[in-house]
């Protein structure tokens, strides 16, 4: 959410994409080529099609990335799929600067660059850029924007199988008419969907929403404690939480154990990194389910994406990226303690045949 976004890790943003649901190394004004080695490509196995068989293809990465190793990890996904495929990947990062990512994206336009990708961002802040770029002929491949220009290809996380996979286990563990409190944020598309899914489930299982609380800054964890925190004082009654962005999740995990409500509140989030993996499974952890995607897989096909459409082989204007419910309970008994573990021990987080090709290299996670 996540982060700034989500992703989901994180966000899923559709404006200001604060998210995530879903931190990093973030570039700042300019432009970081593709770089790091983290993850290994398969071979093709077909010769690559135009534009790529005639040398390195430029394309431009919009980024909207925010607080937390969500976005870290959807990067170096995008920047390994992209070395693997001779991308000239340049990647601007506007760090939750609406206006730098506009002016980031003119820049792209400017470039040279054939396909831009554009990850997150505030829609009536990029709306015009994304515009411009299609008329100019440039490919445009979105990554949780909400966008209403018919000729650009739409990527995401299923927003809504996310949050009911987690929902789901909350429903087993609390039961019938519980007392619950939940940390969300209205404006931000994947938040949205998300809500959408916790208001049927709560009124399904006669929840009694006692508080709802949040907000998402670029500390959305620290800040978030205290508000938190306050709502937990009023309502100490609760015996779970809902809080649909990893980030949203890390900060409601503090205020619960500041409270000592750890044995009676348990909380429930979305997205997954390695910082969560690490919060989940930590001693008195009250964190006990959570749902996401693999965000350096997530990363690394939406490239794939973009090459596709370069390619005029993607045949589709939208590609959505399922999500798997993952529970503390699962991580211990597993010795989970990373991502590269959870991918081994949960295959189901692997993307590799979505948006693919004999002549994608593509990278393993």
């Amino acid at each position: 959410m996540s982060r700034t976004r989500v992703p989901l890790a994180a966000l899923s943003l559709a404006s200001a994409s604060a998210l995530l649901v879903a931190g990093c190394s973030q570039s700042t004004n300019a432009s970081e080529s593709t770089g790091g080695k983290a993850a290994s490509a398969s071979a093709a196995t077909a010769a690559k099609p135009a534009p790529f068989s005639k040398g390195k293809v430029k394309v431009a990465l919009v980024r909207q990335s925010g607080a937390g190793d969500y976005f870290e990890q959807w990067g170096n996904g995008a920047k390994a799929q992209a070395e693997a495929l001779g991308i000239d990947l340049t990647v601007y990062d506007a760090q939750a600067d609406n206006a730098k990512q506009a002016t980031d994206l003119s820049s792209a336009i400017n470039s040279g660059a054939q396909a831009i990708i554009v990850d997150h961002g505030f829609p009536a802040t990029i709306q015009p850029g994304i515009d411009k770029a299609v008329k100019k002929g440039i490919k445009v491949v979105v990554y949780d924007v909400e966008q209403t220009n018919k000729a650009v290809v739409s990527t995401k996380q299923d927003d809504a199988s996310m949050a009911q996979a987690v929902l789901d286990v909350m429903t087993e563990e609390l039961g019938k008419d519980a007392k619950v409190g939940y940390v969300n944020v209205a404006g931000y598309a994947a938040l949205d969907k998300r809500d959408s899914v916790w208001k049927k489930t709560a009124d399904a299982n006669g929840w009694k929403q006692e508080f709802k609380v949040g907000k998402v800054t670029d500390s959305t964890a620290t800040d978030n404690v205290p508000l938190v925190s306050a709502a937990l004082t009023q309502h100490s009654d609760v015996t779970g939480v809902f809080a649909p962005y990893d980030e949203l999740a890390k900060g409601t995990v503090l205020a619960v154990q500041n409270k000592k409500l750890q044995d009676k509140v348990k909380v429930f989030g979305a997205d997954v990194s390695n910082a969560d993996i690490q919060n989940m499974t930590a001693t008195d952890s009250p964190w006990v389910a959570t749902a996401g995607t693999d965000p350096s897989a997530v990363g690394a096909a939406v490239v794939r994406t973009a090459a596709l459409e370069l390619a005029g082989q993607l045949n589709k204007t939208s590609v959505e990226f399922p999500a798997v419910a993952i529970t503390q309970d699962f991580l211990r008994e597993k010795k989970i303690e990373n991502m590269d573990q959870l991918r081994t021990a949960l295959p189901e987080l692997n993307l590799s045949k979505v948006s693919t090709a004999d002549w994608i290299p593509n990278v393993a996670h």
